[in-house]
């Protein structure tokens, strides 16, 4: 008897234990789904849940070892210690030095995201008598990418403990929540401990005061410098490659289009929930370059730095493009219609630059856009759906007529 035929032995004996949920979740990691079609009338395919979420991940893993590189690089960068990278293949960030700070820093998150997020999946699992769910492997990808690298840990377990109950087990688990639970953890650490989700000095290692260390660092965002009317010092192809402060996984606005792409091309991301995002900001930011250009607002108001970027320049500072890729195309809690889905990230562009230009004090909308339109998603489907069955009854109407 082989391993395969073992283990399943070993589960069949002792399937009424309250273990073996967490067994049953290991067993199909490695080998087969949990469950599966033998009758002629179901149609096979190679996918399912636990493949479909490891595409994403692959989507990220390029996110996730540039923002390693980053968070060294930028480190060293604000010491003064090397000089500017000449772009995305500059010698002085790819190095061993960047690599081995930003592992140092970034692993950690990667660790509990996963380590308390699938714990407190088993536990539900257990308790409820039902099997793992994947949802959360792509969740506890997502979380490290959008905090701050040097975020304290037991900040990020307690936010991930609740994103997890909060957001998603309390509605009935994966494919049964309204909210996305990345973008929940990202909420719940904002308001808890704003200061280190909107702070002029957390977005770069070793920027925070520690151990008597004196605070030589500041790694303010260029969103922060734009809403304090200041300059800001990186150009647009910096904005562009990602060699910025920010968010561990958001600044390379490069590899996010490159993990569009294979998303896209894969049909596991939206890609009218993508352009539809795109869209509401570049609309937004086009009304605001307006406003100013009216005079309607003077340079002395707090909105006038934000609402002056030009209107494309939404495009590759924050994080609107990352939202706009890895959050919204959601596929549980976004609109399922395909009018639906145009209407949906059109409504969440539009907001989060909104929000981004109306909040100085964190001057970044997209996960509350986000979050918001979740709540709105069914709503949308709702209206589209009544409105395609009425068109078909006066259709009806009509040819009996």
């Amino acid at each position: 008897m082989g391993l395969k035929e073992k283990l399943h032995s070993f589960k069949e004996k002792n399937k009424s234990k309250k273990w073996i949920p967490a067994f049953n979740a290991l067993h199909t990691f490695l080998y087969l789904p949990n469950e599966t079609t033998h009758g002629g009338t179901h149609i096979k395919v190679a996918d399912d849940l636990k493949r479909t979420m490891n595409t994403v991940i692959m989507a990220l893993v390029p996110c996730l070892i540039f923002g390693m590189y980053n968070a060294g690089y930028q480190h060293y960068l604000a010491l003064g210690e090397i000089e500017s990278a000449n772009g995305f293949l500059g010698a002085s960030f790819w190095t061993l030095d960047n690599l081995i700070v930003g592992l140092w820093q970034v692993l950690p998150l990667v660790v509990v995201s996963y380590g308390v997020g699938l714990a407190v999946e088993f536990i539900f699992a257990i308790i409820k008598g039902h099997e793992v769910e994947e949802g959360y492997l792509v969740t506890g990808m997502l979380v490290p990418l959008i905090v701050p690298v040097d975020i304290p840990l037991w900040m990020l377990a307690v936010a991930v403990i609740f994103g997890v109950v909060i957001g998603k087990e309390v509605f009935g688990g994966t494919g049964m929540n309204i909210l996305n639970p990345a973008l929940t953890i990202r909420a719940f650490l904002f308001f808890a401990y704003p200061t280190w989700m909107s702070g002029d000095k957390v977005w770069v290692h070793g920027a925070v005061e520690r151990a008597g260390t004196p605070d030589a660092i500041s790694g303010e965002t260029i969103l922060g410098s734009y809403a304090q009317n200041n300059s800001v010092v990186y150009d647009y192809w910096d904005m562009f490659w990602g060699l910025i402060p920010g968010s561990v996984g958001e600044t390379s606005k490069f590899l996010i289009i490159i993990g569009a792409l294979f998303l896209i091309f894969t049909k596991i991301g939206s890609w009218r929930i993508i352009v539809s995002t795109l869209i509401g900001a570049l609309v937004m930011g086009i009304i605001f370059n307006g406003v100013v250009d009216a005079g309607w607002i003077g340079e002395s108001s707090k909105f006038y730095g934000l609402m002056n970027v030009p209107f494309w320049q939404h495009l590759i500072i924050g994080s609107i493009l990352f939202g706009a890729v890895y959050m919204a195309t959601d596929p549980v809690t976004a609109s399922q219609t395909n009018k639906g889905k145009w209407i949906y990230g059109f409504l969440i562009g539009f907001l989060s630059i909104m929000i981004r230009v109306f909040n100085p004090a964190y001057p970044e909308g997209v996960f509350l856009a986000i979050l918001l339109m979740n709540v709105f998603a069914p709503t949308i489907d709702h209206y589209v759906i009544q409105g395609n069955v009425k068109k078909r009854m006066k259709r009806l109407k009509a040819k009996v007529a």
